[in-house]
């Protein structure tokens, strides 16, 4: 820099199931980016690889990285799907030892006959019970047998169990006796992994909570050894910091703590591109977006009201059908709200059984890949579809580091074409509309389930193939804008760059509201204060905020709603602000309210986070306008004639692009419609809107 000070970098590296995104971020905001494939055999290669590219590139040594390094990561996820986990065992209550395999009793198709659910992930034979009993108002009625606890632990020895959940029925209200058992064993297998559902879901609802633990007991031997060889390997490189680790809550954490909590990280990817969309609605100006994030192997949505993501309690991983609630695995941890909501590139087109087009839910990932790729894939997917129709260039993918195979892609799109009847150009353009309308059709759904009128809302587009299709899905919402920010391809990694260090916390607590015992709330409310102030400490910030919440329902209600509060309840004991809150809440989600009800809380929750993020935009854009560097014809539109190609980064602030248009970049191809139009804004974004 002019003034002799040594510019200090930032380091964000996302991997996904087909690329490995890393972003570089000066302190002046200046951005230098890559984009790998995953390698599913080892993230940490892929992980290294782009880091390297991408220091390369700026020039920088890693010791200059002296900012955040902050990792969001998949592995979690893929220990889930592969199933590859170490010996894990459950140990339960005497006479609950099948939660698992009696789940809630849900059946999320009433009167399908050959249901299927995902297999429970510890089998019966490693489920062992112990005689032990704590009351639902907590009190132990009767204590562990530590003669009982040796003997287990000599079953566990034998059948060469790594890992351990221990969930025992309401430890949620005193976890006295499964800390009693855990340290029973930890004296008898020190090296054993150990996951207490009172540590890890202290949350009322047997089955959640079970399924919540044993996740994160099967996953804790897979993902602690990583982590620990991440950060050896950035010690070794020489970078200053301790990594970070992006969580599904929306924040970023120490890896130390996520290694104990590796359940808290499966949607780590997805909720930092939602935070990305938070940071340009703040830089927009814009109280209400939809985020959609399309990468090589899913699509992701997320509403963004008053320029916060909506933030669930609970969600599904491993689902025997994708887009079916209640076919997967619950878990009971804070996640950003987001839905699944159709293909990503890698995602393969094929033949129902009705002789129908289909896209999904299988994917062909990073390997093979796409049939362009030229990995021996001979499937046809999005991708290949992209390429056929001219959107994309198979010899500019990735700024032709990656050049693309054109006559493979037409051969397996040509395949299809023959079971379907329809030549190559409707074959490509009926999986390009295809994928469109089952991604509006979704983002619908989820947006009616909120209580959220979708129409009119802005679609912020990222992600490798976001914005090839963004305008597509955009029209069909009938969005009054397609906003494509800079770096669109790898914003979730730019996402864990602009988030602040947070950890969220939550305890059941069963009362009715205005019978509240103030002393239980101060105990637990303090408790969890306590936690996350340690946890925050582990990630190096000193100065943080609270915010207070609960889940609330009315009296016979199954389900609750959680409320934030503007202020911790314990001052004056604030009944009144709480019944407001929650009031609202639910004539916004039901339109009615049944005051005559009485209101039972069932859970506080806690979210400790650390100070904003100062960050910075770097000028970067050209004064004189751009022009276009080519044109190519595009089979999507026939009567178009020849496409002007543009260089996104020859696109100057205010500049105007009539479509039909194809504006490319590294990493990404804006892909602008027939009677579109798109401006480039003063911080780079390109906005489209339909013309008059």
């Amino acid at each position: 820099m002019e003034d002799g000070h040594a510019m200090s970098y930032s380091l964000a590296v996302d991997i996904g199931g087909t690329f490995t995104d890393v972003v570089l971020r000066g302190e002046n905001g200046a951005l230098t980016v890559d984009k790998t494939l995953t390698t599913h055999d080892d993230l940490l290669v892929g992980f290294f690889r782009g880091v390297d590219r991408v220091l390369d590139k700026a020039g920088v040594s890693p010791g200059d990285v002296d900012g955040i390094v902050v990792h969001a990561t998949t592995i979690v996820t893929n220990a889930l799907i592969e199933r590859k986990g170490a010996p894990t065992a459950l140990i339960a209550t005497k006479g609950f030892g099948d939660v698992l395999a009696i789940r809630n009793e849900h059946r999320y198709e009433m009167y399908d006959p050959q249901i299927e659910f995902a297999e429970p992930l510890i089998s019966r034979e490693f489920t062992f019970e112990v005689d032990e009993r704590v009351l639902a108002d907590g009190t132990v009625l009767r204590s562990v047998n530590r003669a009982e606890i040796e003997t287990l632990a000599a079953a566990l020895r034998k059948k060469g169990v790594v890992s351990v959940a221990i969930c025992l029925i309401n430890s949620f209200r005193n976890p006295a006796n499964e800390q009693a058992v855990a340290a029973i064993l930890k004296a008898a297998m020190p090296k054993l992994y150990l996951s207490l559902s009172s540590s890890i879901a202290p949350q009322i609802r047997e089955y959640p909570r079970t399924s919540t633990t044993a996740i994160n007991a099967y996953t804790q031997p897979i993902t602690e050894p990583y982590l620990r060889a991440l950060a050896v390997r950035l010690e070794e490189m020489k970078v200053p910091n301790k990594p970070l680790i992006m969580l599904s809550s929306g924040g970023i954490i120490g890896a130390e703590v996520a290694s104990r909590n590796p359940v808290r990280m499966i949607e780590s990817g997805p909720a930092a591109g939602a935070l990305a969309a938070t940071y340009y609605a703040e830089r927009l100006g814009l109280d209400r977006l939809l985020s959609f994030d399309m990468g090589g192997t899913t699509a992701k949505a997320c509403l963004i009201e008053d320029r916060k993501p909506l933030v669930a309690s609970s969600f599904e991983i491993d689902r025997i059908y994708r887009f079916c609630e209640g076919s997967g695995m619950p878990l009971t941890v804070p996640s950003i709200d987001m839905i699944e909501i159709g293909a990503g590139g890698g995602s393969i087109a094929s033949v129902d059984n009705l002789g129908l087009l289909k896209v999904g839910p299988r994917s062909a990932g990073s390997a093979p890949g796409p049939a362009c790729y030229g990995h021996g894939g001979t499937e046809p997917t999005v991708t290949d579809a992209d390429v056929v129709l001219g959107l994309l260039d198979a010899d500019n993918f990735l700024g032709g580091s990656m050049p693309l195979d054109k006559p493979a892609a037409e051969a397996a799109i040509r395949q299809l074409g023959d079971k379907l009847g329809t030549d190559l150009a409707q074959t490509a353009g009926g999986i390009y509309r295809v994928v469109a309308e089952t991604m509006a059709a979704a983002a619908r759904t989820h947006a009616t389930d909120r209580g959220v009128d979708h129409r009119g809302l802005p679609l912020l587009a990222f992600g490798g193939a976001g914005p090839v299709h963004a305008c597509a899905v955009g029209e069909l919402l009938q969005s009054t804008a397609v906003i494509f920010p800079p770096q669109a391809s790898v914003l979730s990694a730019f996402g864990t760059l602009v988030t602040s260090v947070r950890f969220d916390l939550v305890r059941s607590a069963l009362g009715e509201l205005d019978s509240l015992d103030w002393r239980e709330v101060d105990r637990l409310l303090t408790e969890m204060s306590e936690e996350g102030l340690h946890a925050l400490a582990e990630a190096g910030a000193d100065d943080v905020s609270m915010i207070y919440g609960a889940d609330l329902r009315y009296f016979g209600q199954q389900n609750e709603l959680t409320i934030s509060f503007e202020r911790d309840p314990r001052e004056g004991r604030d009944i009144g602000m709480i019944r407001r809150n929650f009031e609202a809440a639910y004539l916004a989600q039901y339109g009615v309210n049944p005051s005559h009800v009485p209101v039972e809380i069932v859970s506080w929750r806690l979210t400790v986070r650390g100070p904003d993020i100062a960050s910075q935009d770097a000028d970067t854009l050209p004064r004189e306008a751009g022009k276009p560097k080519a044109h190519r014809p595009v089979l999507l539109w026939p009567d178009a004639g020849q496409v002007a190609v543009y260089d996104r980064a020859d696109l100057a602030s205010g500049q105007l692009v009539e479509g039909p248009a194809i504006v490319e970049e590294r990493e990404t191809t804006i892909v602008i419609p027939p009677h579109w139009e798109a401006s480039v804004n003063a911080i780079g974004c390109v906005v489209a809107k339909r013309r008059a």
